[in-house]
């Protein structure tokens, strides 16, 4: 993981690079399953339903609706998260809260892992339909390739939203450099300076009672001037 500071990133209110940005591999999976959604609901919304023989079209996953409504919903999705997660990616450095950056990294961790799922269940849900086809019910020709591409890309997007939801679980895991995002003001103790060493000698007892109680002759006055007769 690239970055260093809060979650991966620096210090809030730093220079956007584009072209480091576009190097990251996290870019660069976004970019690959935003592709990869455009595949899987493009081919089944301009090949999936075919015309049997009537007015009425069909879909080409063993007729069942469901499961070209599923395609065409989850790669919707996908689709639009890709730009979302994209744009949030590069607003993400100048998030200068930590709890918003966690927040942010906490909703791209539950939504990957959730679309990684999403993404297996329509795999598998496509695949069986289509084993299930039958090529006397439908002319398997017309949309036979649209269809395998559907499947294919919907593996292809497992990988690269489960690389996407350990990118995320791998910078929520970094925490935070306090040293970015400093709280130790409040809980540093004050630095205690020592005293330096006294220079006063110290007067034993000893010294103090040999000394004179009175240094001043009691027979002068206070000022020095001679005491008066009478």
């Amino acid at each position: 993981m690239e970055g260093v500071g809060s979650f991966g990133a620096g210090r809030a209110g730093g220079e956007f690079d584009p072209v480091a940005f576009i190097k990251r591999p996290q870019t660069i999976l976004r970019i690959l399953s935003w592709i990869f959604s455009m595949v899987v609901f493009g081919s089944i919304v301009n090949e999936g339903y075919i015309n049997s023989g009537s007015e009425r079209l069909h879909c080409i996953f063993n007729k069942n609706y469901d499961a070209c409504n599923y395609g065409i919903t989850v790669g919707v999705v996908a689709f639009l998260a890709c730009i979302f997660f994209t744009v949030l990616d590069i607003h993400f450095p100048q998030i200068s809260s930590v709890k918003d950056r966690k927040k942010a990294l906490l909703v791209e961790v539950g939504f990957s892992g959730f679309w990684t799922f999403m993404w297996f269940v329509g795999f598998c849900f496509l695949a069986n339909q289509w084993q299930q086809t039958s090529p006397n019910e439908l002319p398997l020709i017309q949309g036979a390739d649209a269809a395998r591409a559907a499947i294919a890309f919907c593996f292809f997007s497992i990988i690269t939203w489960a690389c996407l939801t350990v990118a995320a679980v791998q910078k929520l895991l970094l925490g935070t450099d306090m040293a970015l995002f400093t709280t130790d003001h409040l809980e540093a103790k004050p630095n205690i300076q020592p005293y330096p060493p006294s220079t006063v000698v110290e007067t034993t007892e000893s010294d103090t009672y040999k000394s004179p109680p009175f240094t001043q002759n009691l027979q002068t006055s206070p000022k020095g001037y001679p005491e008066p007769t009478y």
